[in-house]
């Protein structure tokens, strides 16, 4: 009498889960442009995350995170991946001093197909700024 093995029938079979497409017609497009990276976050009126990018996603290693170059390229991904989502006119709103900042915003505004509505700088500024170290005893 032959062994019976297992029932093939129960195996567990892969399930893939379809993502949603978001019908989003307005957003904003929220770029940190720091002294190490710049990173991009496209969202719609609410707030709500539709498509993010950055520049150390891309691969982008070290000090070549913080060039214009690779603030352009973390643009173009993230518009690419808001596009599917029917995104056709964005604010910007910029924060930070890094060096991508003003490249990130000409990519945003040239990218095909997007119409750009305003462009604000969201950078906090320090009302007094912090307290100095207390004074030196000689």
């Amino acid at each position: 009498m032959a062994k019976q093995g297992k029932n093939t029938a129960t195996a567990k079979t892969a399930v893939v889960k379809k993502k949603s497409r978001k019908s989003i017609a307005k957003g904003i497009i929220h770029i940190t442009a720091t002294f190490n990276n710049t990173t991009v976050a496209v969202t719609d009126e609410m707030g709500n995350v539709v498509a993010w990018s950055s520049a150390g996603a891309l691969k982008f290693k070290g000090s070549k995170k913080s060039t214009p170059f690779a603030a352009q390229q973390a643009v173009d991904d993230a518009l690419t991946k808001a596009k599917e989502h029917g995104l056709k006119e964005v604010g910007i709103k910029v924060q930070g001093p890094g060096s991508g900042r003003e490249t990130a915003i000409k990519t945003a505004g040239s990218t095909e197909g997007i119409r750009v509505s305003y462009i604000k700088d969201v950078t906090p500024l320090p009302h007094n700024g912090c307290r100095p170290p207390k004074r030196r005893r000689v």
